[in-house]
């Protein structure tokens, strides 16, 4: 195991049990490092989305197994699971998914009062500093219908972002942006993974923006055709 690996996967497979199973990825091997921008591209129903959710512990492998920062997440209980998705990985999807009768502040609060550690003022104090990073000091206390599509997925990302995660997943996240909003969120997740010691993965049918970023995973049937 390459003990600086953020993310190491070996021989992951995931299928679906049933009278005919499924396949949903075989044999994955992948290590991802910290400052890296990972594109994971393919047809759909290719497995990019199986993919992601396996290595955010949002799935479990059939076999194979998933290493977070050196930790074997095979051992770990549901809790433990849980506490490490909360603590180390962020995820945004194509959807905001933020909770309308929260102003956006608070909805960035929420992964932090579960995981708890430091007093209400200062995770305030970050939650606002990490929306003013991302231009958006002006809507902390606006709900999230109060915001354009571009907003909102820039609110989603500062969700993810809430307790700094060291991984931070991204699932289609410009599905739903016009070209210039989409440029913008794939401008955030490039400095996001060059100025710090954070990877960001992100599926996307786009090649324009998988283009850009610094590795492409190629998902063709399950399996990684190519990784370049």
């Amino acid at each position: 195991m390459n003990g600086s690996a953020l993310i190491e996967t070996r021989a992951m497979t995931r299928v679906l049990p049933g009278p005919v199973p499924v396949t949903l990825v075989r044999d994955i091997d992948v290590t991802v490092g910290a400052g890296e921008f990972i594109a994971v591209t393919g047809p759909s129903g290719s497995g990019k989305s199986s993919l992601l959710y396996l290595l955010g512990l949002l799935d479990r492998p059939t076999e194979g197994t998933v290493w977070l920062k050196g930790i074997d997440t095979e051992t770990l209980t549901e809790d433990g699971r849980s506490g490490v998705r909360l603590a180390r990985i962020g995820f945004v999807f194509q959807f905001h998914f933020l909770l309308p009768e929260f102003t956006i502040i608070e909805n960035v609060l929420i992964p932090m009062r579960r995981l708890g550690g430091c007093p209400e003022g200062e995770m305030r104090e970050r939650a606002a500093a990490i929306l003013d990073d991302l231009d958006l000091a002006e809507n902390l206390e606006r709900r999230p219908h109060q915001l354009s599509g571009g907003q909102l997925q820039r609110a989603a990302v500062a969700r993810a972002l809430a307790n700094d995660p060291p991984i931070l997943l991204a699932d289609e996240p410009t599905g739903n942006l016009d070209t210039k909003n989409a440029d913008r969120v794939t401008d955030i997740f490039q400095d996001l993974a060059h100025s710090g010691e954070r990877a960001v993965v992100m599926v996307t049918h786009n090649p324009d923006l998988a283009a850009r970023a610094d590795r492409r995973i190629h998902v063709v049937d399950g399996r990684v055709a190519e990784d370049l």
